[in-house]
């Protein structure tokens, strides 16, 4: 019976084997076909959510422009979701919201089920669900173009072994944000309720272990797909640590800080505020927010925490008339609107409304004006991959509230030549505590740290991404025909 079963396997392990050949020389064929046509080789970047307004948006502008200044002679092809809009409207809106523009024409495959990666498509097993979508998602834009360079730029990493074996593209990656981190791990060991860990499943024991088995089962797979990558780049350190230990592909992979537009803040002056030693010396003073509306972002923690703040403070000159809130983000979908339709609701609860103000998708400019005038700048997220948003607030002159975990405390506000540039939280209280805090400090303090802040924030330019992200890329695009 067991030699039937040998035999068995064996067979069908050879007809896949045939099938995945086949697969692979039939996509060839496209491939050699494209270059008969125009030899000219081509690299492609999956990101389903071009047209979005976060970080992650801008590393993808920045690296495009950064290749095509390196290698005119290259094509570059983006695989999007994006529905409804055209390449040249996408194009247009990377330059409002992100000031880029890019000096060569690019090519958009537009993909039309990028439903199968939306997290609202899988109520249970979600990061499985997504996983497994991205897969027949990267099916879709493999068959509609084959690449001689493949680059996830989302963090699909399900998708860089079908471009690899499959399609027999060279694959780089650069990574937010892991999948699956042994942080998530240990909010579901320690039965913390989370986003991402509902109620009824940290109140079981019994389904919290299922839970975690399910993740190290997961985890297992996700660094397999990982380590298919040739190249890969990370955004912190925060992330290099986790994707160390999932991927195990220490000697391809490094740090790459995302680009922040710190040059577009860095000539508005500071001094400014300096015109008294006192808190009403400022008519006003606004926190500004700046991130997606995406449930991680936690912006409930900062209408709650701007609440508490609000009632610790008196009525009357420098009291909570002169405060104000100013949530500032994308969104990449309906569930995102409906998102910010409930913090709407959170504000009217809590009776905050007058004091909060939302702005959504808003052009660069916009952005620029709301961080210039702002006295703080509010970030809430735990375990923020990086937060390019926390740069571009010190970088504008804010004074930087950031949750004390991940990328903001392990890389971003840090000491700089041993002076302070920001503070940290990580609760209500905490959060209406520091907050109350900087707005007691003197104009004069505030501008120390501001300015040490400003000084520190060099090191994420878009300079600075450009000569890490070209050296890294240096070994695939040297091998491109």
């Amino acid at each position: 019976m067991v030699l039937p079963c040998v035999y068995l396997s064996l067979v069908l392990a050879l007809l896949l084997f045939l099938l995945v050949m086949g697969v692979r020389i039939w996509l060839q064929r496209s491939r050699k076909a494209r270059l008969a046509q125009n030899s000219s080789p081509t690299v492609a970047f999956f990101h389903p959510y071009c047209n979005a307004g976060g970080g992650g948006e801008r590393v993808l502008w920045c690296a495009l422009r950064a290749l095509q200044n390196r290698y005119p002679n290259v094509s570059f092809v983006v695989y999007t979701g994006d529905q409804g809009v055209t390449g040249e409207q996408i194009l247009e809106g990377a330059q409002q919201r992100f000031n880029i523009r890019l000096p060569h024409p690019v090519t958009f495959i537009f993909l039309k089920n990028r439903l199968l990666v939306e997290a609202s498509s899988y109520p249970h097993f979600t990061l499985l669900g997504q996983s497994m979508g991205s897969m027949f998602l990267g099916w879709e834009a493999l068959t509609a173009f084959v690449p001689d360079l493949y680059m996830d730029s989302m963090g699909y990493a399900f998708t860089l072994p079908i471009f690899r074996y499959l399609g027999g593209c060279r694959v780089g990656s650069y990574v937010h944000y892991p999948t699956v981190s042994t942080d998530m791990l240990s909010v579901v060991r320690e039965r913390n309720p989370r986003f991402n860990n509902a109620d009824y499943i940290s109140a079981n024991p019994l389904l919290s272990m299922a839970k975690v088995m399910y993740y190290c089962a997961f985890a297992l797979i996700y660094g397999l797909a990982g380590s298919c990558s040739d190249v890969v780049m990370v955004n912190s350190t925060w992330t290099l640590g986790h994707i160390l230990a999932l991927w195990r592909a220490p000697s391809c992979t490094g740090v790459v800080y995302p680009p922040c537009d710190v040059r577009s803040f860095l000539n508005i002056p500071l001094e400014d505020e300096v015109e008294g030693e006192g808190l009403d010396d400022k008519k006003c003073h606004s926190i500004v927010s700046v991130g997606q509306f995406r449930p991680e972002k936690d912006h409930r923690l900062q209408i709650r925490a701007f609440r508490k703040l609000l009632d610790r403070k008196g009525v009357g000159p420098g009291g909570r008339d002169s405060l104000r809130l100013v949530l500032i983000g994308g969104c990449r979908n309906q569930e995102d609107d409906d998102r910010v339709l409930m913090l709407r609701g959170l504000c009217q609860e809590l009776g905050v409304t007058e004091r909060v103000e939302f702005k959504l998708n808003v052009p660069f400019d916009e952005l620029k004006r709301e961080l210039v005038d702002a006295t703080i700048g509010l970030h809430t997220m735990w375990n923020e991959h990086f937060g390019i948003g926390v740069v571009e607030c010190m970088a504008a002159g804010t004074v930087i509230l950031a949750h004390k975990s991940g990328g903001p405390k392990l890389d971003i506000v840090v000491p700089y030549e041993g002076g302070q540039t920001g503070f940290l939280a990580d609760s209500e209280d905490s959060y209406a505590t520091a907050m109350e805090t900087i707005l007691a400090l003197s104009p004069s303090a505030r501008l120390e740290i501001r300015r040490n802040a400003r000084r520190s924030v060099d090191r994420f330019s878009d300079q600075e991404f450009d000569t890490s992200f070209l050296s890294s890329m240096e070994s695939l695009m040297g091998k491109l025909e």
